[in-house]
């Protein structure tokens, strides 16, 4: 195994930067090295399974037939590529941070100087809900976008998840583009009730746009039991073609077995410039991340504004100096949920609306994100 100090052939003084997974926080880090070049004498991979990044706001719009398909996809090889970094096709299967190797799904070994992890987190639909053939994890979303697009309109679907990404999906679900008929949506919230976390104002309005829709809401957690999905004490939620897991995600088990400091749900814990408790040349964002002096929710709003905190402290890291650069959260976010029908339902704070104006700027704000990444991947 490679020792410290000698993980590259490419000449005396050069670092490797191995960016672990390419999720919206790396997304930045390769947006940074091409406006501002990448750091002197530093060889960069980016280690992920594919070529683009399937940004998941853009799910339920393509579902409802607001989007094309293709609409919501950032060009991560073309990102590596403008930004002088090595696109592995991979994914991470093993993490030693002492020998710094990670070890790749096909088995290969990647020495590097410093690694920055935005894997995000693994689906954990069967682990809660068990197993059977109708259930459809939203992670990784790629797969689940690809594999919804393939199969039959379902006619009858019960989603699991009452936080913002499930009520947004059984939305989309409801209004599915190519159905002939609209499909019945049953949503399980689980025990928490819907939009856990969000302001009366807002959960009422999701509410209401849900009986509008007539999506029916059960408040208590989904299960297969002998066959069949049901809620709470045991209550049917039968009959059901497909039933979609939006419940989170847990750590990957790499993670939580590589030494590295994690936090009780193995997510590896890192500070306010997100590196890591344990090993200060491992940093970490998005939903593969724990912030260990603040209690934050595994939100793509969170990734995005944390990547330019690693972009800016892997290069104080590779200049020699401290890494200063520190994720402040704002008071709160901006969350623009699709209701499928033409509308939205924005939530900041105590504060509520909704309608088409807010699906228009809900629209506005999505494409912009992904016209930036595409102008600098020179795709747009």
């Amino acid at each position: 195994m490679a020792e410290r100090g000698h993980h590259t052939s490419q000449g005396a003084g050069t670092r490797t930067v191995l960016l672990v997974g390419g999720g919206h926080a790396h997304v930045a880090v390769l947006a940074d090295w091409i406006r501002r070049g990448p750091p002197p004498a530093t060889r960069t991979l980016l280690l992920t399974p594919e070529a683009s990044l399937r940004y998941s706001g853009m799910v339920p719009g393509w579902l409802a037939g607001q989007h094309g398909r293709e609409e919501g996809l950032v060009d991560l090889a073309g990102l590596a590529r403008q930004a002088g970094a090595e696109w592995l096709p991979g994914r991470c299967a093993a993490l030693d941070p002492e020998a710094r190797v990670v070890t790749t799904d096909s088995g290969a070994a990647i020495p590097f100087d410093l690694a920055s992890l935005d894997t995000g987190g693994v689906p954990q639909g069967a682990a809660l809900l068990g197993e059977d053939p109708r259930l459809l994890d939203i992670r990784p979303i790629g797969v689940f976008v690809e594999r919804i697009a393939a199969m039959p309109a379902p006619a009858r679907v019960v989603v699991a998840g009452g936080g913002a990404g499930g009520v947004e999906l059984a939305f989309g679900l409801r209004n599915l583009a190519w159905a002939e008929r609209r499909p019945a949506v049953v949503l399980a919230t689980g025990a928490g009730g819907l939009l856990p976390g969000f302001a009366h104002a807002v959960r009422r309005r999701a509410a209401r746009a849900l009986e509008r829709q007539a999506i029916r809401v059960v408040e208590a957690d989904a299960r297969f039991a002998d066959g069949a999905i049901t809620a709470g004490d045991g209550g049917s939620l039968e009959p059901a073609d497909l039933v979609v897991a939006a419940l989170g995600s847990a750590a990957p088990e790499w993670v939580r077995v590589s030494g590295l400091a994690v936090d009780a749900a193995g997510f590896a814990l890192v500070d306010a410039r997100q590196l890591s408790l344990s090993h200060p040349h491992i940093l970490a964002a998005g939903d593969v991340a724990a912030r260990a002096d603040r209690r934050l929710a595994h939100s793509g709003v969170h990734a995005v504004f944390a990547g330019p905190v690693l972009a800016a402290n892997l290069r104080s890291l590779l200049a020699g100096a401290p890494p200063r650069r520190a994720y402040r959260p704002r008071w709160n976010s901006l969350y623009l949920m699709n209701t499928g029908d033409g509308r939205a339902i924005a939530s900041y704070g105590a504060l509520a609306a909704e309608g088409s104006v807010v699906l228009a700027l809900k629209h506005w704000i999505d494409k912009r994100w992904i016209g930036k990444y595409a102008s600098l991947a020179g795709t747009g």
